[in-house]
């Protein structure tokens, strides 16, 4: 299985390079297959920005995997 995450564009770099926040790590990431402004939420996927996300979409999913993780640490 697949996932793809949610993150926030912090800043784009020349060569479609994004900086995004996952929420506990930054990471470079590369924007190709998206048009994208700082500040918008994508998933993320195998390095690459698949879909751009609104801002409420990319919180409320950020927090569910927060809650599926905190989940998982309780076991």
């Amino acid at each position: 299985m697949c996932i793809a995450m949610p993150a926030e564009v912090l800043e784009i770099k020349d060569g479609n390079i994004g900086v995004v926040d996952f929420g506990d790590l930054k990471q470079e990431v590369r924007l190709d297959l998206v048009d994208v402004s700082v500040g918008e939420f994508v998933l993320v996927h195998v390095g690459f920005a698949i879909q751009r996300l609104s801002r409420e979409e990319g919180l409320e999913t950020r927090e569910v995997f927060r809650q599926v993780h905190a989940a998982m640490m309780e076991e």
